[in-house]
């Protein structure tokens, strides 16, 4: 046909990979139910339509549908985040007030935070990624994902439990769109739209553009993106979307087969980055001996690659993705453009150091062991899945636990660290580190100190028992400050926010020990040679220390020049 549009379009991913949460839902957040919301909505007026307050869904979350206070909240918040259009300085504004007030207070705030409702009911229904079926695992079926009690081996030969694989799942996203694409647009049906027989639903403009949420599309290869609204009204496209003037509304069965046929693999996503993407050559910190003989690395070398050279830079955010695979027994350090407003996935690394020191959109640690990870500031998510002995040390509005053992958080951050199931020992610490922009870089990504809830964790899942917790808060005498080990330029001096007080005072408390300590060697009256033979004895049982406990490695992968220009 002549004047044909070349439309493509795919599922996002941030709502997908970042807001179901990899968890059952609960039994009464069906599809029946969820659709209710809308026609009750409705019914509320201004409260509930367009746009759905909290005051709302907490009567309909707690009272209908009987879920948590605690889980609705996360549920509208989450949403908020991801499909709001809200600036870091109004988030740093309302965790300020939220801090600062008493809880009739922070109910009101509460109450004043909006989302779209045909959004939140999209939202809702997509938590649907990870309900259990035990008939589609009878027969294979097309329910994604089914769960295996099977275990995978993973590359040291650990057996680990099988899951869908979250950070190569957008092939996931769209087949499960593809497959329940009907019931996805009966949720947006407004009632009173209908048409005269069963045979003409529609949609209006507003439930179209509600379906941009987890839809995006461009028409020019990618080039721009566009939204699915504007894409959906183009007059070369009209004929196959079902758009119609004369009623402003589109054709629900016409809707549903220019979207089916329209759909493609996320050319912003895991799998397109992994085909196409730019490899990195971010500097990797190798032993000193190796480094002296000219050796690269006797371990396997990590892969990063990114595809931010793809991406329109208007839409940056939830698309720019970075992959660091695979790297182990290395240290990496970046603060860089390239990094900036990322998100992050590291997946299976191994007995390495991470240092990510740029405002970061969102990060998922897949499959890691024996790793330390730490973070700029993370806009929305930290999801830290199916680790074990991992070390996180990360200021973000959500942390997100699942399937992790041994693992310790020194988190800063305004929500609840959300501990999902299959977790054991997990310790949460406060965060205890800073680096000379960090209080730059919490700005941009909206995160401040004023609301900390770092040891306040919400448990969801049916394995978590009052009596067995799995998770614990650090024992004083095994925290410790995090120093730095870099020289960069900016004005923060200090943890931000400081340090809780009983752990202020333990840190004091060794201060003065070893204050105590280096007052005695003083005041012992050594001559010069027993001076030199005792400093020769500390320094030779250091470094046996540092063997032993594995730090000499990272000392040495330090040595190497950790450049940041890319």
């Amino acid at each position: 046909m002549a004047g044909e549009t070349n439309v493509s379009l795919w599922v996002r991913a941030e709502p997908f990979s970042y807001g179901a949460l990899h968890i059952a839902p609960h039994p009464r957040l069906n599809f029946n139910n969820i659709k209710k919301i809308v026609i009750y909505a409705k019914n509320k007026g201004e409260t509930g339509f367009p746009k759905l307050s909290y005051s709302v869904w907490r009567h309909i979350a707690c009272n209908k549908l009987h879920l948590s206070e605690e889980l609705a909240w996360l549920y509208f918040a989450t949403c908020h985040l991801l499909s709001e259009n809200t600036s870091p300085a109004e988030r740093l504004e309302w965790d300020q007030k939220f801090a600062e007030g008493s809880e009739v207070v922070q109910d009101a705030l509460k109450n004043k935070v909006r989302v779209g409702t045909l959004k939140f009911v999209l939202f809702l229904y997509i938590q649907q990624l990870n309900k259990v079926s035990l008939k589609a695992s009878l027969v294979a079926g097309d329910e994604w994902p089914t769960r295996c009690s099977s275990p995978d081996l993973d590359s040291s030969g650990r057996s680990t439990p099988r899951s869908n694989n979250k950070v190569l799942d957008d092939h996931s996203h769209m087949v499960f769109l593809q497959n329940n694409i009907h019931e996805v647009l009966e949720l947006l049906i407004e009632y009173d739209t209908y048409g005269t027989t069963q045979g003409d639903l529609s949609l209006t403009l507003g439930a179209v553009d509600a379906l941009g949420f987890v839809i995006a599309g461009s028409i020019d290869r990618c080039k721009t993106l566009q939204p699915l609204l504007d894409i959906a009204m183009l007059q070369t496209v009209q004929h196959k979307s079902g758009y119609s003037k004369l009623m402003r509304s589109f054709s629900l069965r016409l809707l549903q087969n220019w979207i089916k046929d329209s759909l493609v693999q996320n050319p912003f996503g895991i799998s397109a980055c992994i085909a196409s993407g730019r490899r990195l050559s971010w500097p990797m910190g190798v032993a000193g001996d190796d480094l002296k003989e000219g050796k690269e690395t006797q371990t396997k070398r990590g892969r990063i690659a990114t595809n931010a050279h793809t991406v329109p830079k208007e839409h940056i955010k939830g698309n720019k993705i970075i992959i660091m695979s695979q790297v182990g027994k290395q240290t990496i350090s970046r603060s860089s453009g390239t990094l900036e407003n990322s998100s992050v996935k590291i997946h299976r690394c191994h007995s390495a150091f991470l240092y990510l020191l740029s405002p970061l959109r969102s990060v998922t640690i897949e499959k890691c062991h024996n790793t330390t990870v730490i973070l700029g500031p993370v806009e929305t998510h930290v999801y830290l899945s199916h680790c074990e002995s991992v070390t996180l040390i990360a200021t973000a509005r959500i942390v997100t636990v699942s399937s992790c053992t041994l693992c310790t958080l020194h988190v800063l951050t305004p929500n609840p660290p959300v501990i999902l199931s299959g977790n054991d020992s997990i310790q949460l610490a406060p965060y205890h580190t800073h680096y000379p922009k960090l209080e730059e870089h919490m700005a941009e990504a909206g995160i401040g100190v004023q609301r900390n809830m770092w040891d306040q964790p919400l448990c969801i899942g049916p394995d978590h028992k009052e009596d067995t917790p799995v998770w614990e808060l650090m024992p004083i005498t095994d925290f410790f400050t995090f120093n730095m080990p870099f020289e960069m330029e900016g004005p923060t001096r200090a943890i931000p926010g400081g340090l809780p007080s009983k752990y202020q005072r333990a840190i004091a408390q060794r201060n003065r020990q070893i204050d105590s300590w280096q007052k005695t060697v003083k005041e012992a009256g050594l001559t010069r040679e027993q001076r030199k033979e005792f400093q020769g004895l500390v320094e030779s049982r250091f470094h046996i220390w540092l063997s032993e406990s594995g730090h000499k490695r990272e000392l040495d992968n330090l040595a190497v020049p950790q450049t940041a220009k890319h």
